[in-house]
Parts: structure tokens; sequence; C-alpha cells
């Protein structure tokens, strides 16, 4: 019998293998994905909140930040709970509509992310590129239509990709060798015609990451061009200085994400493509409030002022 998600409820679940194959590690893992979590929730939220705080902060580069740190935040606590419980519990079942549940949002978080980083990097091009025109090109009203825009092409590639997973039908319960809820995860378990949703897979992860790339690396070709002209050893060096960051947070999060869908489907590569998401989903969000805080003074001294405070107040 036939379980179709649009108009039916059942009981057939999907259960996520995640690290079980490996029950020796089961709680090394699980202490080590616990504190990840825990210094990616302090580290982001503490990342907004800095941000906040700060006068010298209230700049267009870190009200994107700020919003990328929103973004780290929630994907860790959209993935990291399932997480952490399969690695403790016996029962490793995910309701279908569960995993949709959270697929959906992740989504969201994964598009935004995309789109907010080349928003960044353009940016960074307007401000080493037309530093004269910055503070008028960038301005407050334009910087919140770059977010906006992130955000609402996130929610519009979670709708679609979601209703292209609302559509398939499904058999029986699946065993996954996986710990999140993916769009393969779906595919690999549905037993109808899975044509609509792979070209709407294809259609919105091409224009996502292809899109947003090319904004990037356009970006950053103009920005090193426009280093290579400068006269001044210590101007190309404040120049490169100020996108560092980003590009070392655009590197690690495009590099995981190529790096992983390029690998070849092989049973023998469950264990690198498992690693690799650990890697996408887990610590990056973990390392990208790190990338942009250890260059930047400000940022460094109000966390300490703050940490001041909080231990006077004691």
């Amino acid at each position: 019998m036939k379980y179709q998600l649009m108009n039916q409820s059942t009981a057939i679940v999907f259960i996520l293998l995640g690290f079980s194959e490996y029950p020796e590690l089961q709680v090394p893992l699980f202490l080590l994905f616990l504190t990840i979590y825990v210094v990616s929730v302090l580290e982001n939220v503490g990342m907004i909140v800095i941000i906040k705080i700060n006068p010298k902060l209230h700049t267009p580069m870190y009200f994107f930040l700020k919003h990328l740190s929103f973004v780290d935040f929630c994907y860790s606590t959209i993935v990291m709970p399932i997480l952490l419980e399969n690695l403790v519990v016996e029962d490793r079942s995910i309701a279908i509509k569960a995993c949709i549940t959270q697929f959906s949002f992740g989504i969201i978080c994964v598009t935004t992310e995309m789109v907010m980083l080349a928003v960044m990097a353009y940016d960074r091009f307007v401000a080493i590129c037309y530093p004269l025109l910055y503070t008028g090109s960038m301005s407050p009203k334009l910087c919140a239509l770059l977010v906006t825009m992130a955000y609402s092409w996130g929610l519009i590639s979670s709708i679609v990709l979601t209703y292209s997973l609302l559509v398939l039908s499904f058999c029986e319960s699946k065993v996954i060798n996986n710990f999140v809820c993916e769009y393969s995860v779906f595919l690999s378990a549905s037993c109808s015609d899975k044509h609509f949703s792979e070209i709407m897979l294809f259609i919105f992860a091409n224009l996502s990451v292809f899109c947003t790339l090319i904004i990037i690396l356009t970006s950053y070709l103009l920005i090193f061009i426009t280093i290579l002209k400068m006269h001044s050893a210590r101007g190309r060096y404040k120049a490169f200085s100020t996108c560092a960051s980003h590009l070392t947070a655009v590197t690690i999060f495009y590099g995981t994400i190529l790096f992983l869908y390029c690998i070849p489907n092989s049973k023998n590569s469950w264990l690198v493509v498992k690693v690799g998401s650990v890697f996408y989903i887990v610590v990056i969000p973990m390392l990208n409030p790190l990338i942009y805080s250890l260059r930047n003074k400000d940022v460094k001294e109000t966390f300490r002022k703050f940490m001041d405070f909080k231990m006077i107040s004691q």
C-alpha cells in the first residue's frame, strides 16, 4: 500500500542510522557534538549581542554578519537535537512528516546562508572598489532589502522543494544511512515517480549554488584586480584584510558543499559523506563566528568589556 504525504497518515517511518555502526563511538561522539553545539550557540548568540551593543559595529558588513549568525544558530538548532538524541537512544526512527519538517527549515537556513554570503561579497566589493561611495551605496534601506531577499529566496526554495517531496509516495518504512533528513533520503525511500522532484531539486539547487558563486567569484575577481592596482603595500594589505575573513568562510562553506557533491555514490563513500556532512552541518556554524571575530579588534574588545561587566555584576 502506498503512502502519499499529502492525503494520508500512517505509521511509516524513516530510521536514521547515523553512526550506529560504530557503537563504541556513540558516547564520545555525543559528548563531542554536544560540546560543539553548545559552543556554536554561545558564539552565534554572542556575536549577535556584540554587534547589537557596539555602535562601532553598526555597519553593513556586521549587519549582514548578524543575520548570518542568526541563520547558523537556527540551522544548528534544527539539526543537532535529533543528531544528539540518535546517539543515545536505541529507537532511531523519525516520522516522515517530522523528517520533512526538519528538511524544510534546514533548506531555508542553507539557502539563506548562500545568498547572505553572496551579499557580503558584494558588500566587500563596494567597500574596496568604491570606498568613497560606500556609505551612500550601502544604505540601510538597501541592506534591509538584500537581507529580505536572502530570507525570501530561502523560503521560496523551501516551499517548492518541500512540495516536491509531499507529492511522493512511500510504500514502507526505510532504513536511511544518514543522520539528517536530506533530499536524497526521501528520493531513495520513495516508491513513486521521482522525475518532478528531481527536476525541482536540479533547478533550485543549481540556481542557488551557481548564481551565488558567480556573484562571489565576480566580486572577488574585481576586488583582486583593484588591490593589484594599488601602489601602497600597506593599502593592499589593509584592503585584503577587510575581506580575508569572508573569503575564508566562503571557501570553507562552498568547498565542503562541492566536496560532498563530487563524491561518487558508492557504499565505500558513505563514511566520507557522513564526515563531510558533519563538518558542513555541525562544524561550520561554530567556525563562522570565530573566523569573523579573531581578526577584529572591535569584536574582541566588546567581548572583553561584556565579560568584565558580567563578572562585576555577579
